[in-house]
């Protein structure tokens, strides 16, 4: 009974414990989870001008503005006057992004600076007006 006893705890010993390191890999997976940064597309297809000078920018706030001068952010259309408190929420929530604005090239220049200037008053220092390669 004493040799049963004591062959059963060696083989307790002997075995490797996985909870701990299970642990880990989920923390680990929900740190990531959150810290990721979330593109957030403005919810409108537009037909950007083309422009030989065209550079790769990174953003997280994303404006489209169509043909017919409607602004999108978001996935939700908003006036010009709205654009500013809509940049202000998601400038808040990655205050390291910046601003891509995407006009169709059939957007009057009007409404592009409306919206240039309502993200520098929100606090948006970078601002990249997204254009297409030839």
């Amino acid at each position: 009974m004493q040799d049963r006893v004591e062959e059963l705890t060696a083989e307790e010993e002997s075995e490797i414990n996985l909870t701990p390191m299970l642990d880990v890999v989920f923390i680990m997976l929900i740190f990531f989870i959150v810290t990721a940064v979330f593109v957030r597309e403005p919810g409108q297809d537009v037909t950007r001008p083309e422009a030989v000078t065209v550079e790769a920018g990174g953003g997280s706030i994303f404006v489209a503005i169509t043909a017919n001068d409607q602004i999108w952010i978001d996935r939700r259309q908003v006036g010009v006057d709205g654009a500013r408190s809509a940049i202000e929420r998601l400038h808040s929530e990655n205050p390291e992004g910046g601003v891509i604005i995407q006009a169709d090239k059939a957007a009057r220049n009007q409404t592009l600076l409306a919206v240039m200037d309502a993200a520098k008053q929100a606090g948006v220092n970078e601002i990249t007006i997204a254009a297409q390669a030839p």
